[in-house]
């Protein structure tokens, strides 16, 4: 086998240089489909594989703790996957012959073939052998036209085809075995990126599933018509936002002995004339404009440095809008004042109209309520805040938006 594989590997990277431009639609449409069938046969043959070195112990042979970890050493997997990958090949050796078949042959992929093997396993446990044989070939024919996302609901209803007379304890077992599998495969991995940024990648289990969709849905939306944020850009800054809140109750659990905190480090400086970048304590840097927007949120502590180094300021956690001041602000704002936002006052910041490195007071008639968005839009944009003649912020537009540059307010917060 090892020589038949590297036959293919040869046959394979002579067809990666490929002048693929140069070729018809029909043509490009079969090497998508030749491509994706030799990914599926390949996968079979690895799944057996790693069966048969998982039965005979190589990996704890070889000192690894399971073949899961092994396989992650050796492939660069994460855990998770590696364990996928093992229960994948146990699954198709404990009788699934069908699945392994139809993968081998190409016909289904590895996520339908995980799909199936699941279901089958749990027709089998409810309904016996004789049923399972009978949900493999449905199945099977199933993918050809399912996703694995549909495959598996149309799945959990298969004992309705095979044999009705089980169909409803055995969509109790189903949901419990379904349950069990996604507390098994629950995590959330967070990968630290060369330029600071983090990369967000899991899987949640239904209950936690629930809980973000119901936090996050609902701050996902536009927040306005000047909103030009992607879903994706939407959904960050929905999580970054869930993320202040839980700062700002002050129950979080300490860490090093201290309240979690985000503390941003800073030249004295750089908030007066806008010069360099500051830093947080997590040693990741920030521009000078981020370090100023994040001075205004009450959740940071702000460390002002000297040119030596030395600590000109220790700023007190929300040391600028708390207490009374917050609570008037809400009052006066009820959310952020924004035009056309209906962000409510839990999810906002308060902003100094005048900077406090410019020497802004932290006063009632020098701040007001923003949401993260246009809290970062606010120091980022050409629109200039002031309040107005009866002491509400008003929202001057830049000219290119509004060649009159007329005030513009928030109306939807006293709407409602």
């Amino acid at each position: 086998m090892v020589d038949e594989l590297a036959q293919a590997e040869a046959a394979v990277a002579a067809c990666v240089g490929a002048a693929t431009w140069a070729m018809s639609e029909s043509d490009l449409v079969a090497v998508i489909d030749a491509s994706h069938r030799l990914q599926q046969r390949l996968a079979a043959v690895q799944l057996a594989a790693v069966r048969d070195l998982d039965g005979r112990g190589t990996a704890v042979a070889q000192g690894a703790s399971s073949t899961a970890v092994w396989l992650r050493e050796r492939l660069r997997l994460t855990v998770p996957a590696a364990r996928r990958l093992v229960d994948l090949a146990a699954a198709l050796d404990a009788g699934a012959s069908g699945v392994r078949g139809a993968l081998a042959y190409g016909s289904i992929t590895v996520e339908q073939a995980r799909v199936i093997a699941d279901t089958v396993a749990t027709v089998s446990a409810s309904a016996g052998v004789e049923a399972a044989d009978k949900a493999v070939g449905v199945l099977v024919d199933w993918a050809g036209q399912f996703d694995p996302t549909l495959l598996r609901k149309l799945g959990g209803r298969i004992l309705e085809h095979v044999a009705p007379e089980v169909a409803d304890a055995a969509a109790r077992a189903g949901l419990e075995a379904e349950a069990r599998r996604t507390a098994r495969d629950r995590h959330v991995t967070i990968s630290e990126q060369a330029d600071g940024r983090l990369r967000l990648a899991g899987n949640l289990d239904t209950e936690a599933a629930a809980v973000l969709r119901a936090v996050i849905d609902p701050l996902s939306g536009p927040a306005g018509p000047d909103d030009t944020r992607t879903p994706g850009q939407r959904r960050h800054d929905a999580l970054a936002d869930v993320c202040r809140l839980a700062l700002r109750t002050g129950e979080l659990p300490e860490h090093g002995g201290d309240p979690a905190q985000v503390v941003v480090t800073t030249a004295y400086d750089t908030l007066l004339k806008d010069l360099d970048a500051g830093a947080l304590d997590t040693g990741l840097a920030l521009t000078s404009e981020a370090v100023r927007r994040l001075a205004c949120d009450a959740s940071i502590l702000p460390a002002v440095l000297g040119g030596a180094g030395q600590v000109l300021d220790m700023g007190r956690q929300r040391r600028l809008i708390t207490g009374p001041l917050r609570r008037a602000l809400v009052l006066r704002d009820h959310g952020c004042a924004f035009p056309g936002c209906d962000r409510p006052p839990r999810w906002c910041d308060a902003h100094h109209i005048r900077h406090w490195a410019d020497g802004g007071p932290t006063s009632l008639t020098n701040a007001l309520l923003l949401c993260g968005h246009h809290h970062r839009h606010i120091h980022h944009s050409d629109w200039t805040v002031r309040l107005g003649g009866d002491g509400h912020p008003e929202f001057v537009p830049p000219a290119w938006l509004d060649p009159d540059q007329l005030p513009r307010r928030n109306h939807y917060h006293h709407r409602t």
